[in-house]
């Protein structure tokens, strides 16, 4: 196979598994959607209780997940290898992780939830949506986690269209749900806030079963996760973990850094939150893409490396980038070109139209360095590279990202800083991820080029 027939039968392998990718992310972001419109009709303090109530729920369900995706690239080495059928032994563990895991969660949000937020000082009237709507999602962490671990699995195969399929099932569930639940009918009470937990839990439970039947009854059922039943294997358990936790932390730290921006841009002005929530919300939809192709990133890098095709695993990452390049050009013309109208879809007030429309053209900056280093994460996971890229993400946007955000956008007398608003915390944002993609990529090529290391990553 030459150079570019090679290319062009990865763009198409890309466009198989990222697709699917792309929609199973919008169907997670409509339930997501659904909650906030749902629970703001009924009052601002269960649309208040649920946010809060996402608050503690999210981050534990986030690190865990990360251990499950450690499924992904070790499923995917062994698929490459042609030694699938050993899959369902390491999947088993997953599981058990899952049901620890997931119990321990429950736990901890049960005992400690509404502590935590009287301990925060949160408004005392949400507290008991929020504390209601822990009990009822709790419902839901262990079959969510172990609905992570199937779908990883399937997509350690290269078979995504299952989960996309799935997800899109739950959407369609959680809008009638959702409404008898949190506004009551057909003889059930209106549970308001609280109802978009159980709506949840009863979603995941359901998608678990239909993800159950797939890798049962399907072609999935090569790698013999259900064939027969596993006790424990603690040696197991523990490689899923020392290479899932540090991908759950990446993760983790990546969300929680914006979480920690606006709660900095809140102290500037309401216009300021405002604008950032505006932009904020644009680039959540432009990052999809990224975070699609870092996905088959590492289900390509996975199985070319366990197929020990190692010029092949790097055509695949260095595919993947020069697609993630290509889709931060285009999304950065859009944005620089339609800021304005894109702005006015939000907003129609002058003053705040303004300030969003130019924190859009950093934002169309921040798409070339945000798409390469979230791709750039997804191919080094293919070689289960992963402690590394967690430590350069952790320094460039905590020690560089925020601090930085926070002195343009503050300002600093003593170092002749003038404060710049909510458009130096994203030129902090810039920076933070500018310093991470620059690191992932060098390691990247470094990690590409290296038989020895990607030998040696393989084993863990």
């Amino acid at each position: 196979m030459n150079a570019k027939s090679g290319v062009v039968t990865e763009i198409k392998l890309f466009s198989t598994l990222g697709v699917p990718i792309i929609l199973t992310q919008l169907s997670q972001m409509g339930m997501a959607v659904i909650d906030t419109i749902m629970a703001g009709r009924v009052s601002a303090t269960d649309l208040a209780g649920v946010a809060l109530g996402s608050t503690f729920y999210s981050p534990p369900v986030v690190l865990l997940s990360g251990v499950a995706m450690a499924i992904t690239p070790i499923i995917s080495q062994m698929h490459g290898a042609g030694k699938e059928a050993g899959g369902g032994a390491v999947v088993r563990q997953a599981l058990w992780i899952a049901v620890g895991g997931g119990l321990l969660t429950v736990a901890l949000l049960l005992l400690f939830g509404e502590a935590g937020y009287r301990l925060i000082e949160v408004d005392p009237a949400a507290i008991p949506v929020a504390t209601a709507y822990l009990k009822y999602i709790s419902i839901g962490v262990v079959p969510t986690i172990a609905f992570f671990v199937l779908r990883y699995l399937c997509e350690g195969l290269s078979w995504t269209r299952p989960t996309m399929i799935v997800t899109f099932g739950g959407l369609v569930l959680k809008l009638p749900l959702n409404y008898l639940l949190v506004y009551g009918g057909l003889g059930i009470p209106a549970m308001g806030g609280p109802g978009c937990g159980l709506s949840t839990a009863i979603v995941m439970w359901l998608q678990l079963v239909a993800m159950i039947f797939i890798v049962a009854y399907s072609r999935v059922q090569r790698a013999g996760a259900f064939s027969q039943f596993s006790l424990p294997d603690f040696t197991v358990i523990w490689r899923l973990i020392k290479l899932g936790i540090p991908i759950g932390v990446t993760m983790f730290f990546e969300g929680t850094v914006f979480s920690i921006v606006v709660l900095l841009i809140g102290r500037i002005s309401v216009e300021a939150t405002a604008a950032h929530a505006i932009v904020f919300n644009v680039g959540s939809v432009t990052s999809m893409i990224p975070v699609a192709l870092g996905v088959a990133a590492t289900i390509r890098a996975g199985y070319n490396v366990g197929a020990k095709d190692y010029p092949g695993a790097r055509r695949s990452v260095y595919t993947a980038l020069g697609a993630a390049l290509g889709f931060a050009f285009l999304a950065a013309s859009v944005l620089v070109l339609m800021r304005d109208t894109i702005a006015g879809f939000y907003t129609t007030d002058a003053s705040l139209l303004a300030s969003a429309s130019a924190l859009l053209l950093i934002l169309a900056l921040y798409q070339f360095v945000d798409d390469t280093q979230t791709t750039a994460i997804g191919c080094l996971r293919g070689y289960k590279d992963v402690r590394i890229p967690m430590a350069i993400v952790l320094c460039s946007h905590w020690g560089i990202g925020i601090p930085l955000g926070a002195l343009l956008g503050y300002g600093n007398d003593g170092l002749g800083v003038a404060p710049m608003g909510v458009s130096g915390f994203w030129w902090g944002l810039v920076i933070g991820f500018g310093v991470s993609t620059l690191s992932l990529n060098t390691r990247l090529a470094i990690i590409s080029r290296s038989q020895r290391r990607i030998e040696r990553y393989a084993q863990a």
